[in-house]
């Protein structure tokens, strides 16, 4: 590509109309410019004249304008937690600090994943945000408003399988449509459609007990993607299935995400499942949990789960991550022996 190639020229117009650090203008800059120059190419492979193929690119990529607003838009927070403290009161009557004084944002199409020793609070980090529990003080935040309850914008994808044993895979899946009054035909309708998006096409008068484990997970997905939530929290998702399954959902999850433009906060106490998936890594203290550190991960998107892990960049990145999150897990380790004894 030359200075003054068509491909260049945008480049250049949308490096002035976007409005970041120059560090986070030369990430997007060179993201724009992976994309443009695969889709040039493969006009080109089907015998298109370069120039012509670079102008096809740039015109589906959209204007220059146009797409710094979208990337300015997508850097907006969704999610917001300022100087957040949970406590619970204990049995005995005493206080249990769950969380403590925690600051985090999470943005517009992220996925965000939250690492952290067992206790350290991530369950309740995604309790806060769905509006199921209240913080003990500080503030949460949802599309820019104040928490007050369970949101329309927000859907949950619990550890143990949500699905109602007694319905059958499309009663499950059209059960949101249908709880917020769409009518019987046009929520099975939609339900079919997610039902055939994840894999489970044929299926639909099965009941939870006649699927397998995955099976299940992906019944789940579909029952809460079908409520086209903006924000998607998962707790620890997939810690039941083997280890083949797991993949497999995790692959199917992140060409789900990358559909729908939903922003995912994912937890999960395996630091090779949060890099894999995750735009971004927390990594919560040992509890009372607050933010000890927070990852970028740049590897490049789509990705393969299976194969992602054998880059040396992947490498990299965790033991940059597991030398800040060794301490925590030996500490929590410690407290639980010295419980036990």
């Amino acid at each position: 590509m030359t200075a003054h190639s068509v491909l260049g020229d945008y480049l250049a117009t949308l490096e002035q109309a976007l409005r970041f650090s120059r560090e986070e203008k030369r990430r997007i800059l060179l993201e724009a410019k992976d994309h443009l120059l695969e889709d040039a190419a493969r006009d080109e492979a089907g015998g298109v004249a370069s120039d012509e193929a670079e102008r096809r690119a740039v015109k589906r990529f959209g204007d220059a304008q146009a797409v710094a607003r979208r990337f300015a838009e997508e850097q907006v927070p969704v999610v917001t937690l300022r100087g957040v403290t949970k406590n619970f009161l204990t049995p005995s009557g005493g206080v249990y600090t769950a969380l403590h004084h925690v600051d985090l944002e999470v943005r517009a199409t992220e996925f965000l994943a939250l690492v952290g020793p067992s206790g350290c609070g991530k369950s309740t980090a995604l309790a806060l945000i769905s509006g199921l529990e209240s913080p003990s003080q500080g503030e949460v935040r949802v599309m820019n408003e104040p928490v007050r309850g369970i949101g329309k914008d927000v859907g949950y994808v619990f550890q143990t399988d949500a699905v109602f044993p007694w319905k059958n895979v499309l009663d499950n899946v059209a059960t949101g449509p249908r709880f917020r009054g769409a009518p019987r035909d046009d929520a099975n309708a939609r339900a079919r459609d997610w039902i055939s998006r994840v894999g489970l096409s044929g299926f639909e008068s099965h009941y939870p007990h006649q699927l397998s484990g995955g099976m299940r997970k992906r019944a789940a997905l579909a029952q809460t993607l079908i409520n086209e939530p903006r924000i998607l929290l998962m707790d620890e998702p997939f810690s039941a299935l083997d280890v083949q399954t797991r993949t497999l959902m995790e692959n199917e999850l992140l060409q789900l995400w990358s559909a729908t433009g939903s922003a995912v906060v994912f937890v999960t106490h395996d630091l090779e499942e949060a890099i894999s998936l995750a735009d971004r890594v927390v990594v919560l203290t040992a509890g009372p949990g607050t933010v000890k550190g927070v990852y970028p991960v740049d590897l490049p998107r789509p990705r393969n789960v299976a194969e992602i892990r054998f880059q040396p960049e992947f490498a990299r990145i965790y033991r940059e991550i597991w030398n800040d999150l060794r301490d925590e897990v030996q500490l929590s380790y410690e407290r639980s022996k010295r419980n036990l004894s």
